[in-house]
């Protein structure tokens, strides 16, 4: 019971210290008119860390970066809490080389836009007008295009790579953010202001599947299940030792019961009193003597 006890004061000094740690969210910008950075986000050294690394964010030259592991660092142009969107930019102006290298499935992002299968041609002559070449790709001696996978591959082209991604080349990309929003996905996710601002706490307790949510559920379902054993087993201490009472109590009823039965047969040969006795004994003399 003692050790149940320790471990309930214990489990209540971590939700204690927890809830003492329970901070507003701090909201920072790389620059002014930047956009705002706060939870899931943190600007890296300079904020406490975030729930998921693709969320650390870097302040460089006054703009707000964002690196992508398949891709490299992108610039972010808005971020929209909101409708959980990300805006940016590609500081090397070629979108169509983020969307051929990008590979979202290694971060919680997405395209925030309906994606197509397209498939990336470098061809080495040009191809008739009614295809539209991307200048960023291509150069002097190749030439790239997006087309339907369905499309029959002319002789001087061969394919490069089918990936799933927003938009078909048009002049339009010219803009190098064209296309580059991204939505990310943490389940549970309210944003920070629509918390009240306690939310990097509120969002870790919430989530089934993080770590230290799966550990503090194990922790007290081990302590539930602990403390149940325990008094489990000090009922059965309990109710066995009230047993072993109830049966002595049991025996010492029966007990002097026994004795008072084996005096009460000999009651009958002892003598009534002296007095009796030596009146017995007097007659017998005189009846003997006679």
């Amino acid at each position: 019971m003692d050790a149940f006890i320790f471990l309930v004061l214990f489990s209540s000094t971590l939700l204690l210290s927890a809830k003492a740690s329970e901070t507003n969210c701090p909201m920072m910008r790389c620059a002014p008119g930047a956009p705002k950075i706060q939870f899931p986000f943190h600007a890296e050294g300079l904020q406490p860390h975030s729930v998921h690394p693709s969320f650390k964010l870097a302040c460089k030259d006054n703009a707000t970066l964002i690196h992508l592991p398949s891709y490299g660092d992108l610039v972010i142009k808005s971020i929209s809490y909101d409708a959980k969107r990300l805006d940016l930019l590609d500081p090397k102006n070629c979108v169509h080389e983020v969307f051929l290298n990008l590979d979202l499935s290694l971060t919680p992002f997405r395209y925030y836009y309906v994606v197509k299968n397209y498939t990336y041609l470098n061809c080495s002559s040009r191809l008739p007008p009614s295809f539209t070449e991307v200048p960023c790709l291509s150069g002097s001696g190749h030439h790239v295009y997006t087309v339907e996978p369905s499309l029959s591959l002319p002789d001087s082209c061969r394919p490069v790579k089918t990936v799933a991604i927003p938009f078909l080349y048009s002049p339009y990309l010219s803009d190098n953010s064209f296309g580059l929003g991204l939505s990310w996905d943490l389940p549970g996710f309210q944003d920070c202001e629509a918390e009240g601002g306690h939310c990097e706490l509120k969002y870790k307790i919430r989530l089934s599947s993080v770590t230290k949510d799966k550990v503090f559920l194990s922790t007290m379902i081990s302590i539930c299940i602990l403390g149940m054993a325990m008094l489990s087993v000090a009922f059965l201490k309990k109710y066995h030792s009230k047993k072993i009472h109830c049966q002595q109590e049991t025996e010492e009823a029966l007990y002097p019961t026994e004795i008072e039965k084996s005096y009460g047969d000999y009651d009958g040969l002892k003598p009534d009193s002296d007095d009796h006795h030596t009146d017995k004994l007097v007659n017998n003399i005189k009846h003997e003597t006679v």
